[in-house]
């Protein structure tokens, strides 16, 4: 494992043993077993198990270590928030999150939502294809886009534009406001990544299914 992963890995354990785990429970909406000190977790379409004991993070269906990434998320999703906040309903870009959103936004861009408008740009109907493996719901935005409940207070948009000969495509992903209260920035932005990440990886086969029909 990388060492600032592990940097990151081990301080989420901390971060999550020093709160109370039935307020955790209560305030992010996830399930805490008292009797065995683990948490079930929904984290895209998935249960996650997280056992304090054992600092072991596993696919409650499988029983697979999910990837270093995912993992971190998970526990800063249990850690980081400030308040019982609500999600509003609406949507915001990167760059109207505070706290560092415009900063981060350009890398933001040329990884993440590059990597989207790559993989779907073309093709804006695979994202139809690929979003309810991960448990996005098709949305109205654009010529395509889904809506994932990414964790159970933590909804993520995506939005594609196909691009023709005259118009290059464009691709985007959206926040609720209240991230701004449940995760630090950096999350928020790993979050993003995360899940951009795990779309491309889904389209590919697909694309190759389509090249060869």
């Amino acid at each position: 494992m990388d060492t600032n992963y592990r940097i990151a890995y081990n301080k989420g354990w901390q971060d999550v043993k020093q709160k109370d785990p039935v307020q955790i429970a209560a305030q992010m909406a996830v399930t805490y077993l008292p009797d065995t000190q683990q948490f079930i977790v929904p984290f895209l379409n998935q249960n996650y198990l997280l056992d304090l004991k054992q600092e072991t993070i596993a696919c409650q269906a499988d029983g697979k270590t999910p990837e270093i990434e995912a993992a971190i998320l998970l526990l800063h999703y249990l850690s980081f928030f400030q308040s019982k906040a609500e999600v509003t309903n609406k949507w915001v870009s990167l760059k109207e999150i505070p706290h560092g959103g415009s900063l981060f936004y350009p890398a933001f861009h040329k990884t993440a939502i590059h990597d989207l408008i790559t993989a779907f740009g073309q093709q804006p109907q695979l994202l139809h294809k690929c979003a309810p493996i991960l448990g996005g719901q098709a949305a109205t935005f654009g010529d395509a886009s889904a809506i994932f409940q990414v964790f159970p207070k933590i909804p993520l948009c995506v939005i594609i534009w196909e691009g023709d000969e005259e118009i290059a495509a464009n691709a985007t992903l959206l926040f609720d406001p209240s991230i701004t209260y449940l995760l630090h920035i950096e999350s928020v932005i790993g979050l993003g990544g995360y899940l951009a990440k795990r779309l491309v990886r889904l389209a590919v086969p697909q694309k190759a299914s389509y090249i060869q029909a």
